[in-house]
């Protein structure tokens, strides 16, 4: 009887234990379930948040845009200040959310489309090495027009000075285009001021500026960040991007 009892007691014991095992093992699962569904992780480093009350830079896109254009920009005006405090919302805008395919064949996904984009301070418009489509596409040029109401500033850089001619906001407007594209552009829009591509690589005409576009881009991103900004800032960002190393780089 007494083997009988202590075999009784050895088995409810175990029942028991692995009863409240199986509970603990459920209160477990259950708590890091709870942790994982409420769980709130920090934004990558790298995100910058969108912040209201910040100026607002928008980077149009588009399939075979030419990134160097877009990343110009983005290089320019993305950098923090010298206390580390970001000054200005950069955002990418397409016309949907599919990711645009640049010409050197990167894939883009763009922050906002046309229908969702916030309000804007600044536009940049850059090109394409064959800008028929997005010539020819209404949506695109609407946007530009639409834009341009809101704005304190428009840029274009490249061929993207068709686009601007095409919207026909900058009409009277001193504007400049890729070397060796400013005739055929004073052609098809007789209303611009089209300078000479070969001799000048950046005007600025009111709220309009433009560049001849790939590396000038930075001629016109850097201009305008110093109107937004201070000359000191505009210094410090070059001394980021090492520019004199890349004009003194042959010597």
């Amino acid at each position: 009887m007494r083997k009988f009892g202590i075999l009784t007691t050895m088995i409810f014991a175990t029942i028991f234990i692995g009863c409240n095992s199986d509970k603990q093992k459920t209160n477990v699962e259950k708590k890091e379930a709870d942790l994982v569904e409420n769980k709130t992780e920090a934004p990558p480093k790298h995100i910058r948040p969108f912040k209201k009350e910040l100026p607002t830079i928008g980077l149009l896109m588009y399939d075979g845009v030419l990134q160097g254009e877009v990343i110009a920009t983005s290089d320019v005006f993305a950098k923090l200040d010298q206390d580390g405090n970001q000054i200005f919302n950069v955002i990418s805008i397409a016309e949907t959310e599919k990711p645009i395919i640049t010409e050197e064949g990167m894939k883009f996904v763009p922050d906002y489309t046309f229908d969702n984009c916030p309000k804007l301070t600044a536009l940049f418009v850059p090109s394409a090495y064959d800008m028929y489509a997005q010539v020819n596409n209404k949506k695109i040029i609407d946007f530009i027009r639409d834009r341009n109401q809101e704005t304190e500033y428009i840029v274009s850089n490249c061929a993207g000075a068709q686009l601007i001619g095409e919207s026909g906001i900058a009409d009277g407007h001193k504007i400049v285009t890729w070397i060796g594209g400013g005739e055929q552009l004073q052609k098809d829009y007789p209303n611009l001021k089209v300078q000479n591509d070969s001799l000048v690589a950046f005007v600025e005409d009111g709220k309009f500026s433009s560049s001849n576009g790939n590396l000038a881009s930075y001629i016109s991103a850097l201009n305008l960040l110093e109107k937004m900004t201070s000359t000191e800032h505009k210094e410090f960002v070059e001394s980021y991007l090492y520019l004199e190393r890349l004009q003194n780089w042959k010597k």
